[in-house]
């Protein structure tokens, strides 16, 4: 049986230029996962792009592998910090407002570099790094649960737990959906537009509530 790669760094640098290193051969790993794609990465190839030499990658990683499995986590890891700073934005922000920004961030965090973001899922499996996806899933679950707390008089759902679910799932299936399949749905407002609709017209309590919010452009309602 071939044994499995190590797919944890040796050692996380200290000093500027440790970290520069280390920043270069992330930045060499995901050029060549987009342009030319897993098989064809190698160490050599990875340390000759960053301009380094393959005993420095060899310092810090052990294997491509290990590469990849920074590259996702450290992904992963922006993408956690952008939605925990948007739920601070949006505690106190109206129904119809908050989801909308919701659904923006998260377009936005998958619309960065999205031929990156579909290279490193496909990884995921086969570096085991499923948890790392899951961790993220639940952060957004535990945080569209505590807005929804908040603001329960405003919503629809009694079973919040429920709902939280499904929002973030959904949001989440078709931010992804796009990303591998329709990119192009990345562009534009059109995606943001529906999305919130339908995500509205699931948990809103009032059914005349706007996608792009009241006090933001919404149509006042008629009597």
């Amino acid at each position: 049986m071939t044994p499995r790669p190590r797919t944890i760094a040796r050692k996380t640098p200290a000093q500027d230029r440790a970290r520069a290193t280390v920043d270069a051969l992330l930045e060499a790993t995901a050029r060549i996962l987009v342009k030319e794609g897993y098989d064809h990465a190698s160490t050599n190839r990875i340390a000759a792009a960053a301009g380094v030499s393959v005993g420095s990658l060899y310092q810090y990683f052990p294997s491509k592998e290990a590469l990849v499995a920074a590259l996702i986590d450290r992904h992963m890891t922006a993408m956690t910090e952008m939605l925990e700073a948007k739920a601070i934005e949006l505690a106190g922000a109206p129904l119809a407002v908050a989801i909308r920004e919701a659904v923006r961030v998260m377009i936005a965090a998958h619309r960065i570099d999205p031929r990156l973001h579909r290279a490193l899922v496909e990884q995921v499996p086969r570096l085991g790094r499923l948890q790392r996806i899951e961790q993220v899933e639940t952060k957004s679950r535990v945080l569209v649960r505590a807005y929804l707390e908040a603001h329960k008089d405003e919503v629809r759902p009694t079973d919040l737990d429920m709902a939280a679910f499904l929002m973030a799932h959904t949001v989440e299936a078709i931010t992804h959906g796009a990303v591998l399949h329709e990119p192009a749905l990345l562009d534009g407002e059109a995606l943001v537009d529906e999305t919130t609709a339908m995500i509205l017209r699931y948990v809103a309590k009032d059914e005349d509530s706007s996608p792009r919010g009241r006090g933001a452009g919404a149509r006042p309602r008629r009597s």
